[in-house]
């Protein structure tokens, strides 16, 4: 069973940054490829970014075109930790920030929600023009 409790949202202007933490629990963290989603209001769940760690300093990541040059994705294994560096935020990136964890031991980074196992409670981010 993994725990993830996401933290970080907020309301910014358009062309500021937020970064996004999801926390989890549990001891094989590092087995886990960690996702991000969104949902905004009348909206479906969108992918957003996902990674996963293969050992070593090698790490595999995977993002949606609309945020691609954007946002980034990272992990700290140490801390059961995933990341989302959100940057030239646009009023369209406002939705509520899901983050997601599916029990991985490939490098292929799966972008459907429906394959993730564990899913946190969500951070709203609102960015105003």
């Amino acid at each position: 069973q993994v725990q993830l409790v996401e933290s970080g949202g907020g309301l910014v202007q358009a062309g500021g940054s937020l970064r996004l933490s999801c926390a989890a629990s549990g001891r094989t963290f590092s087995s886990y490829a960690m996702g991000w989603f969104r949902q905004a209001p009348g909206k479906g769940r969108e992918f957003v970014a996902a990674i996963y760690w293969s050992g070593g300093r090698t790490y595999y990541a995977d993002y949606a075109d609309s945020v691609k040059g954007r946002f980034t994705i990272s992990r700290d294994n140490a801390k059961n930790t995933v990341y989302l560096q959100m940057n030239s935020l646009k009023p369209k990136d406002t939705a509520v920030y899901y983050c997601a964890a599916r029990y991985s031991t490939s490098y292929r980074i799966e972008t459907s929600g429906d394959l993730y196992e564990y899913w946190g409670q969500g951070t709203q981010v609102t960015v105003s023009s």
